[in-house]
């Protein structure tokens, strides 16, 4: 029997304030623990939350750029629950009236364009986190955490299969990195997604009992953990065993998932709306100030690269996923004045060094400035290519300067034509062989001739400079 998967998702995202949702606490990531705290935020009897309007614009800012409708007039509700990371036993959220409601994000599907349609958007307070010490056998709380502003982004169950959940995720990750609402940096656990997945026989209308996987916070275990999670519904259903409604862990090492609880429900948690706080009034001048000033959006800036520099479709959509990668192609463009030279460059050089050091394009740390510096000083002919790739491999792992690495290490091109063919006419001397073998005819004798004579030039001469020599030399 063939069988339908479906998904939707639960996006946390922290928000970019420097202080915390009600409390003048600092967001900063990291710090020793219980360092971040203060008595509203670790849930001290007796005292007030203060909401912070930042939250609320950026809040606002992200329903825009999704296609929301904002609510005019919302408010803040109490989720009961009992747990050591919350240490007032409940979490200020949003169900009744949340901020954001009814917008989308497309992406692209193997069936052409898709609208994932996002049911709400609402804003809450973050927990606090649990470090389980297997040396000690106990578990510490840390509060640094409690307080810090979410948005939790609601989509309607519209996807069917890990690659559309990628595509959404990373659509929704670069529109709040453009707008400036949030980091995304998900090893720093600013965005997560609870990933809600069921299946059904293909063809039936009803939708299969769901599961639901907490707090993933990697592109590459919430591809994994969708698989196996819906083979594990598939073999359940193939053995006639049922489906029962809970929130599971992945477990990214075993590549497996285990039972934590009963999935809850919203009753499960007793809301009722918190007294504490007011209800929030957003007005039309205020939407339309917040819309002043929102940024180019990706799929806006992409259609210009495309129209206004001619870069092919595959290029802007991999550049403007990644605000970071658009900082430095902007730049770069401002320096070496040529688009699509300084697309390739990040398209090809700079992508090989993020994949073999696994650096991620937000934790890039050179001067932006660098690569036009060094494409200009290529195209000027004062270095050859393969000196300009060793050099931005020196500023992506050592942020050099370009031109102090080129004069501080004699990498310009060589112009002296005598030392050029001194140094080929060694290599000749050290390959009879292969100067044999093309004077009796085998071409692929001259290519390897010309690599030799490069790597004993240290890739300092042109390339056309050599090929003419080695021809003269060979005759």
């Amino acid at each position: 029997m063939n069988y339908e998967i479906t998904i939707g998702l639960e996006v946390h995202t922290e928000l970019s304030t420097k202080s915390k949702i009600f409390c003048n606490c600092t967001t900063l990531f990291g710090g020793e623990p219980n360092t971040h705290v203060c008595e509203i935020c670790s849930g001290m009897p007796g005292t007030l939350p203060l909401l912070n309007q930042t939250v609320v614009e950026y809040a606002v800012k992200t329903g825009l750029a999704t296609n929301c409708s904002i609510t005019r007039y919302n408010k803040f509700d109490r989720k009961n629950y009992f747990y050591p990371d919350l240490p007032k036993a409940y979490q200020i959220s949003q169900l009744y009236l949340p901020v954001c409601r009814n917008g989308y994000v497309e992406i692209d599907s193997d069936a052409g364009k898709k609208k994932v349609r996002i049911h709400e958007i609402h804003m809450e307070e973050d927990a606090g986190k649990l470090i389980h010490d297997p040396w000690e056998d106990c578990t510490l709380v840390d509060y640094n955490r409690c307080g810090v502003p979410l948005l939790e982004i609601v989509s309607e169950p519209d996807m069917s299969s890990a690659q559309e959940v990628i595509d959404y995720l990373e659509k929704l990750r670069a529109i709040l990195q453009y707008t400036g609402v949030s980091d995304c940096k998900m090893q720093e656990g600013s965005l997560r997604a609870d990933i809600n997945l069921s299946v059904r026989p293909a063809g039936q209308k009803e939708l299969g009992t769901r599961t639901e996987m907490k707090n993933m916070n990697s592109f590459k275990a919430i591809t994994r953990a969708i698989e196996s999670e819906s083979k594990r519904q598939i073999e359940l259903l193939e053995e006639g065993k049922e489906v029962v409604q809970q929130t599971r862990r992945w477990d990214d090492n075993k590549g497996t998932s285990y039972s934590m609880r009963s999935k809850e429900d919203a009753h499960d948690y007793k809301y009722f709306p918190e007294p504490d706080l007011p209800p929030i009034e957003i007005s039309d001048a205020q939407i339309d100030e917040i819309k002043s000033s929102m940024p180019e959006l990706p799929q806006n800036k992409k259609l210009r690269y495309i129209s206004e520099f001619g870069l092919p479709q595959y290029d802007t959509g991999i550049i403007t996923n990644s605000i970071h990668l658009v900082y430095l192609f902007e730049e770069t463009v401002k320096i070496c004045k040529n688009p699509k030279i300084a697309a390739n460059w990040i398209m090809v050089e700079l992508m090989k060094l993020l994949n073999d050091s696994g650096t991620l394009p937000e934790n890039i740390n050179f001067n932006h400035s660098s690569l036009g510096k060094i494409i200009v000083i290529l195209e000027q002919g004062k270095i050859t290519r393969e000196t300009a790739k060793k050099v931005f491999g020196e500023v992506f792992y050592n942020d050099v300067d370009p031109d102090t690495y080129i004069k501080d290490n004699n990498l310009s091109v060589m112009t002296d034509s005598l030392a050029i063919r001194t140094a080929i006419e060694d290599v000749l001397t050290q390959n009879e062989k292969s100067v044999n073998e093309y004077k009796g005819g085998k071409t692929q004798a001259f290519q390897y001739l010309i690599g030799q004579s490069m790597r004993a030039l240290k890739g300092q001469a042109q390339a056309q400079e050599v090929t003419k020599i080695l021809k003269d030399i060979l005759g």
